[in-house]
Order: structure tokens, then C-alpha cells, then sequence
């Protein structure tokens, strides 16, 4: 289990909790300096920036023609139209209630990757996702119902987004690295916010040097790195374990917020955080294999020598629903579905 969450894909998931669980605290520091959209237009261009310098180091291809709608889908959404509402919600919204809020994200992009990538959803990703919601419900509704205020509403719908953008990028992972897939992202996404940049050069021109600090860390860390380290785990997670660990930066911001910004959660925002966790746990529980039977063990035999099962099969340590256990096949790396299974797709070694 330590060697599990010592590995590069499950730390790659935890820095990007750590990355994005920051931004909430930076935005409010940054929108209350820069405004909206120099602030929106700033991050994502300072991340692009970041990315295209970074780009031949990592050898980015060019796109596929084809893959450029699916492209344009992920810059819309999980960039620009995020940025836009996450940023516009947190002028009246406490960041540790926004990270609450956008928790939702993960269980749209479990519905959409059940529909679309027909990935699994199980009993298990169910009940682990409406544990991880009820939680954040308590954290939002700790001060009674005036939490759900029509700027909620927004940083919810900047949930929504995220969530597309998480099942987007999938289809893409498979034909591209990480790193290009967060390239040619923020590249988008940063051109769709073009019509903002009029208001840009007199906001940072007033703009306090809290607010220019906040910003460089937004576009530097949160978006650049952050989008690239999540990309190389979600390529190599099932979807659902992936997105799930998402549920994790709730608890993450609301600390962060209390040593940046002073925010106190209280009683009931903690417990909720404990049953956001706990849904999290859940998520990625996987069920005791029993030990082998003598068929088993007969087939295993019969594969090492060529006789029995496919080869793909051969020491395959099969995880359960929403487990992370890759299959090997004899080629190297694999990219695990939730159910046991790989999907086939280009392994990057560079």
C-alpha cells in the first residue's frame, strides 16, 4: 500500500490537490487587486506562456487536425469559462466554501466518462461520490441556507465546466502526453479570453503587489504545473480514481485559507471535511482478492508457457472496481480502466 501511494501517478495527484487547493486563497487575493478579467485574462495567458516556453524541452507535438474541436471543448471549458466563474463567485464567496462547491466537479466527470468512455460506475463510485457531496453540503450549509447565494450558483456552474474538462481530456491523454494536452488547453483557453485583455494593462497598473504575486503564482503553479502533473495522472488512473482525489482539496483549501487569509472554518465545516475524506476513501477501496484455486493457479501456469490464457493476462494482479492495479501485457506501461482492464494508448518515455 506504501509502495502504491509512493508512486508517480498517485504523486502527481497529490501535488495537484496541494496546487489547485492553493489557488483558492491566491484568487481572492488576486480578484480583490486585479479585478475579474485582469485577473482571468492574466493566469491563463502567464500559464500559456509558461507552457510554450516549456514546449520544446518536452518535445509538444502539433496537434492532430481532427482532435482540434475536442481541443477547443477543453479551453472553453476547463479554462476559460472556469476561470471566468470560479473568479466571479470568490468576489462574494469564502475560498474554502468555493473549493467546497467546485468538490462537485468529479462526479460530472464520473457521470459523463460512464456515458462517453464507458468507464465503470459502481455501487461503490456511487455511494463514495453522494458521501463525498453530503459532506460538502454540510461545509456549504454550515451557516444555514443563505450558502447557496446566487454567487454559489456561479462557482457551481464553474464546477460543471471543470467537470467536462475532465472527461475531455481523457480521449486526448490517450494519443498525447500531458504536457501537450495542458499546452494546446491553456493555448485555447487563453485565446477565447483574448476580448479581456483590453482591461489587463490599467489593472495592473493600480494593482497592489499582493494581488501581482497572487496572479504570478495562479498562472505559474495552479495552471501550469498543476495542469500538467494531473494530466500525467489521469492518463495512468482510472477516471474515477483520479477525479475522486479531487474530493481532497476541499479540506486542503480550507487549511491553506486559514494560514493565508486568516478564514476560520468552524465545527461543522471540519466534520464536513471528515465526510468528504471519508467519501474519498471509499472511492478508491478495493475488495480483498480471494486466494487463487487451483484453476486459477492452472491458468496462470499455462500462461507463462504460451498454452493457457492470453498473454496480455499473464501476472496481471486484477485491481477491483475503481482500484488502480495495472494488467502487464508483455510491452510495458499501460493505461488502467476502474474495472480491472487497460485501455491500449501510446506510453510516453521521453
Amino acid at each position: 500500500m506504501a509502495t502504491r501511494f509512493a508512486s508517480p501517478r498517485f504523486l502527481a495527484l497529490a501535488g495537484t490537490v496541494v496546487l489547485w487547493a492553493s489557488a483558492f486563497p491566491a484568487i481572492r487575493v488576486g480578484v480583490d487587486g486585479l479585478g475579474l478579467a485582469a485577473l482571468s485574462f492574466l493566469r491563463l495567458a502567464l500559464a500559456a506562456v509558461a507552457l510554450a516556453v516549456a514546449a520544446p524541452f518536452g518535445r509538444v507535438r502539433t496537434p492532430r487536425r481532427r482532435d482540434l474541436p475536442l481541443i477547443a471543448v477543453c479551453g472553453l471549458t476547463g479554462m476559460t469559462a472556469y476561470q471566468l466563474l470560479l473568479n466571479w463567485g470568490e468576489v462574494h464567496v469564502a475560498a474554502g466554501t468555493a473549493s467546497l462547491l467546485i468538490a462537485v466537479a468529479p462526479v460530472f466527470s464520473l457521470l459523463l466518462g460512464s456515458v462517453l468512455l464507458a468507464e465503470p460506475l459502481t455501487r461503490t463510485i456511487v455511494a463514495g461520490s453522494v458521501i463525498a457531496l453530503a459532506g460538502t453540503a454540510v461545509v456549504t450549509l454550515a451557516d444555514g441556507v443563505s450558502g447557496f447565494t446566487a454567487a454559489s450558483l456561479v462557482v457551481l456552474a464553474a464546477a460543471v465546466v471543470q467537470g467536462v474538462y475532465h472527461c475531455a481530456t481523457k480521449p486526448l491523454l490517450r494519443r498525447y502526453t500531458g504536457l501537450e494536452v495542458a499546452t494546446y488547453a491553456m493555448v485555447a483557453g487563453t485565446v477565447f479570453a483574448l476580448p479581456l485583455a483590453p482591461a489587463t494593462v490599467p489593472a495592473v497598473v493600480r494593482a497592489p503587489a499582493d494581488a501581482l504575486v497572487a496572479v504570478a503564482f495562479l498562472g505559474l503553479l495552479p495552471s501550469a504545473l498543476g495542469f500538467v502533473i494531473w494530466g500525467h495522472a489521469v492518463a495512468r488512473l482510472p477516471l474515477a480514481v483520479s477525479t475522486a482525489a479531487l474530493y481532497l482539496v476541499p479540506p486542503v483549501a480550507l487549511a491553506v485559507s486559514f494560514l493565508w487569509l486568516g478564514e476560520v472554518p468552524g465545527v461543522v465545516e471540519l466534520l464536513g471535511g471528515v465526510v468528504v475524506v471519508a467519501g474519498v476513501v471509499l472511492i478508491n477501496r478495493r475488495p480483498d482478492r480471494p486466494a487463487p484455486g487451483p484453476a486459477a493457479r492452472s491458468r496462470a501456469g499455462g500462461a507463462l508457457t504460451g498454452t493457457g490464457a492470453r498473454s496480455g493476462d499473464h501476472g496481471s494482479p486484477a485491481g477491483g472496481h475503481g482500484g488502480t492495479a495495472l494488467l502487464g501485457d508483455g510491452r510495458g506501461e499501460t493505461t488502467p480502466l476502474g474495472d480491472g482492464r487497460t485501455e491500449a494508448g501510446p506510453v510516453d518515455r521521453r
